[in-house]
């Protein structure tokens, strides 16, 4: 469902994203980890035709972004790292404009709108701008956005960030369906936790490259934790040195 060949990204002499090959398969929750500055966010913008590859391309759902960009994109759904909405748009005015940008049929709106507003327990603020909106709010809206054109394909950036406890519970129980529906779903996260419960693969970004791919098993095996039971802490900073942190608390 998605497919990345050799995708790279240069600012000047930096190279952000460095010859990335992955492939995320239809029913797949793909975890992408990294630390900052490892190129997770520039992979995304390129995966969504937000910047353009300096080599390589992006398949998704079978239809090149470069050659196809609004084919490609109706083919996805994208929850950015910052949930942009429009601030003059009340809640159900945002969601019939996302609707009405995808070619949802007006009679599958009317239904659909008012069940993702309550799903995301939004409804009594369907009707209020979403400039009084808070930030977790944004975030749900956002969400319920991306499911209302039901994409197979969903690219999330931080998708957690924001929400409560019980929205965050809703959210995976969410994606986990979805998956189960045949979604392919690839999310970029900081929490480790997450991601070892949901994802059924990892991947691991540092300085533009990809390092290491595969399993909770396979990763525990490639790495320096391989002790039976080493959960994806470990393991990831194992395999990014993150491990030596200890050597900076002489400066507390």
């Amino acid at each position: 469902m998605i497919r990345l060949e050799g995708l790279s990204k240069t600012f000047g002499a930096y190279k952000a994203v460095d010859g990335l090959n992955l492939e995320v398969r239809p029913g797949e929750i793909f975890g992408f980890l990294g630390p900052n500055g490892a190129g997770k966010t520039t992979t995304v913008k390129m995966m969504t035709g937000l910047l353009k590859p300096s080599a390589g391309r992006v398949l998704v759902g079978g239809r090149d972004m470069a050659a196809d960009p609004i084919a490609a994109k109706r083919a996805m759904g994208l929850v950015p790292d910052e949930p942009f909405v429009y601030p003059k748009l009340t809640g159900a005015e945002y969601l019939r404009f996302v609707g009405e940008l995808y070619g949802v049929p007006l009679s599958d709106m009317r239904k659909r709108v008012p069940e993702l507003l309550e799903m995301f327990e939004l409804t009594p603020w369907g009707g209020e701008l979403l400039e009084s909106y808070s930030h977790g709010m944004r975030q749900k809206l956002v969400l319920a956005g991306i499911l209302l054109h039901d994409p197979k394909i969903l690219v999330l950036d931080e998708p957690m960030v924001g929400l409560d406890p019980k929205s965050g519970r809703l959210v995976k129980d969410i994606f986990i369906r979805l998956a189960e529906r045949g979604t392919a779903i690839f999310m970029c996260t900081h929490v480790l936790e997450i991601a070892e419960k949901l994802c059924h693969r990892i991947g691991i970004m540092i300085g533009g490259k990809m390092i290491a791919c595969g399993s909770i098993e396979e990763l525990r095996a490639a790495s320096a934790a391989k002790q039976e039971g080493r959960d994806l802490e470990s393991i990831f900073l194992s395999l990014t040195g993150g491990a030596e942190y200890s050597a900076l608390l002489k400066y507390l």
